[in-house]
């Protein structure tokens, strides 16, 4: 990878208040020729601009890493991870962490499988849909951290997220704008037995505003959730 991604990455790091090791530096560098290169055969990312993948892709990945403190040795999936992001940079980062990426597409988790080995990082790669997770007990609320950046409205995101949060666990949703759909997900979190806790704002270079939202897991979360993926896209809580 170029000096102009090294340069983009650590400006914006720098924003975060985030330190990497080198290796985590390198490996990042790694991870982002592997992820151009692919994505000339696959639909990984509309995102190839060097800079672009430095700040969007990788720093911004690592800014949940500013604001919560997520502790050593946590379990923590990445919900509808795509091209391994949030997941694979925290992982990266964070070596401690046991990461697990979720997702449904199995073509993109098979060029995350290759990437992560080739790397020497060994993430868990789950091929299941966010609904059908919910509800198998391997995975239904057994992780500590669950973290989302999928473009789905937070109403519906939490219904595929929460359930795989422990009590007392948090989910962290990655949005632009918060304020509007966190007071019309403010139900659906209810039902869920979750609660808003904090919002943090943070903006990376020039690329406009972004904000984490933080929802604590309060108590166990109703065995009628999730429903199905049709009945949560038509008839959000």
């Amino acid at each position: 990878m170029n000096d102009e991604f090294f340069s983009a990455l650590i400006g914006a790091l720098n924003q975060l208040e985030t330190a990497v090791s080198d290796e985590a530096t390198k490996k990042f560098g790694l991870y982002a020729d592997m992820l151009i290169e692919k994505n000339k055969f696959l639909n990984l990312t509309a995102i190839t601009n060097p800079q672009e993948v430095a700040v969007k892709h990788f720093a911004d990945s690592l800014a949940v890493l500013s604001f919560i403190d997520i502790k050593p040795s946590a379990h923590v999936a990445d919900v509808g991870t795509g091209a391994g992001f949030l997941g694979v940079p925290l992982l990266i980062a964070r070596q401690d962490l046991n990461i697990s990426l979720i997702d449904s597409t199995n073509k993109k988790l098979q060029f995350r499988k290759e990437a992560c080995t080739h790397m020497g990082i060994n993430p868990k790669i789950k091929h299941i849909r966010a609904e059908d997770a919910g509800k198998n007990p391997l995975y239904r609320e057994k992780y500590d951290v669950v973290v989302s950046r999928a473009v789905a409205d937070l109403k519906v995101l939490s219904e595929y997220c929460l359930p795989l949060v422990k009590p007392g666990g948090i989910f962290v949703s990655y949005k632009g704008e918060a304020e509007k759909e966190l007071k019309e997900a403010k139900n659906a979190i209810a039902k869920l037995s979750g609660r808003a806790e904090a919002t943090y704002e943070y903006e990376l270079s020039d690329f406009g505003k972004k904000t984490l939202i933080i929802i604590r897991k309060i108590s166990q979360t109703s065995p009628k959730y999730p429903r199905s993926s049709t009945q949560i896209s038509k008839n959000p809580l």
